[in-house]
């Protein structure tokens, strides 16, 4: 597989995040039960909140073949002016997974932004619980650590898996 490239989303590839939020979207929905609305659209959630022209978010494409790839994929990052640092958000698209283009990107995203990072995800999703713990153990070694934290306002929904590491 090509290397991986982080790209900050600017107003011309806002629109390519919008599209991927719904596969995005759609994916969770396994885990989640959403379902879309009368438009066929799952609703923006969280995304504009990463969408501000403010240095503590950052939103980037995942892209393989370097500059000008394919897009495969998105990083929504917390706290990079104020740690903890949070992966918010991170998806890629099915035909690249197991190709390591996640975890080459989750790898990069990290060490990109050193400093104490916080990494949540749902252990009702054993992808996805596999592949953080294996990224936490690349980037950090056994130096993190894991607890479990309701998820706020959901009290129907499993507490959030946590990772806690640094970089």
């Amino acid at each position: 597989m090509p290397p991986v490239a982080l790209t900050p989303v600017t107003d011309t590839t806002r629109p390519v995040l919008e599209r991927l939020w719904q596969l995005y979207l759609h994916d969770l929905s396994e885990f989640r039960g959403t379902m879309p609305d009368e438009h066929g659209l799952f609703k923006a959630g969280r995304l504009p909140g990463y969408l501000v022209d403010d240095e503590d978010h950052g939103a980037y494409l995942i892209g393989t073949g370097g500059t000008g790839g394919t897009v495969a994929g998105f990083a929504l990052l917390r706290g990079l002016v104020h740690e903890p640092r949070t992966i918010g958000e991170f998806f890629v698209l099915r035909a690249v997974r197991r190709h390591r283009v996640g975890h080459d990107a989750a790898v990069t995203t990290l060490r990109e932004h050193p400093g104490a990072w916080e990494i949540a995800f749902q252990e009702e999703n054993p992808g996805a619980a596999r592949f953080w713990r294996q990224v936490a153990t690349d980037v950090a070694g056994t130096s993190w650590r894991e607890e479990r934290r309701p998820v706020p306002g959901k009290p129907e929904i499993p507490p959030d898996v946590w990772l806690m590491l640094q970089t």
